[in-house]
């Protein structure tokens, strides 16, 4: 099997930035408002993009919404193939009964991902909404979900890998599509 290489980039960190105004406005238009919302990002880089989103709305609105983070580790459905997950603690120091939660991912795919989030987001009360923003949203699903807010959609094989790099995590901003060179992944 070949090396991954780079395939592509297909957003840059302009036009990573724009996505992220774009959604801020769209989610603050079919709230009617800020008032009521609050972020809450999938760990890793959903956690990075919701408190990017969450400044952005601010910049709009002249208020931050409450940040969360969301480890999905023990709720995903693989997580018996994992001999250890990686554990990195969920973080929402508010109560999100009747609130309208922003769910925040980087890569829409499967809706595996999802689906985990959102029994692990019941556990901590019962929102009045959960609407779902992602920057890539690539397709092949395999459960019914589907994002209220997608910064682009990226038609791709099952044999990329479409990866969002996101300050601090990364060395920079970008969402690129991988593949292995000489054949599949």
């Amino acid at each position: 099997m070949g090396e991954p290489r780079l395939k592509a980039v297909i957003m840059d960190e302009q036009a990573m930035e724009r996505a992220i105004t774009r959604i801020a406005h769209e989610i603050i238009e079919h709230n009617e408002g800020s008032e009521n919302i609050q972020v809450i990002g999938i760990i890793r880089r959903g956690e990075t993009l919701a408190n990017r989103l969450a400044g952005e709305i601010e910049k709009i609105e002249g208020k931050r919404p409450p940040v969360g983070s969301l480890d999905i580790s023990f709720y995903r459905d693989d997580v018996m193939r994992h001999i250890q997950p990686v554990v990195h603690g969920t973080n929402i120091p508010f109560e999100i009964d009747s609130k309208d939660i922003i769910l925040v991912d980087d890569v829409l795919y499967t809706g595996r991902t999802v689906r985990s989030a959102l029994d692990a987001l019941m556990d901590y009360g019962r929102p009045k909404s959960v609407q779902l923003a992602v920057m890539v949203d690539r397709g092949h699903r395999e459960l019914p979900i589907r994002a209220d807010y997608v910064g682009k959609n990226v038609p791709s094989s099952h044999e990329e890998d479409v990866r969002v790099c996101a300050r601090p995590l990364d060395d920079h901003d970008a969402v690129e599509i991988w593949g292995i060179e000489g054949g599949e992944r």
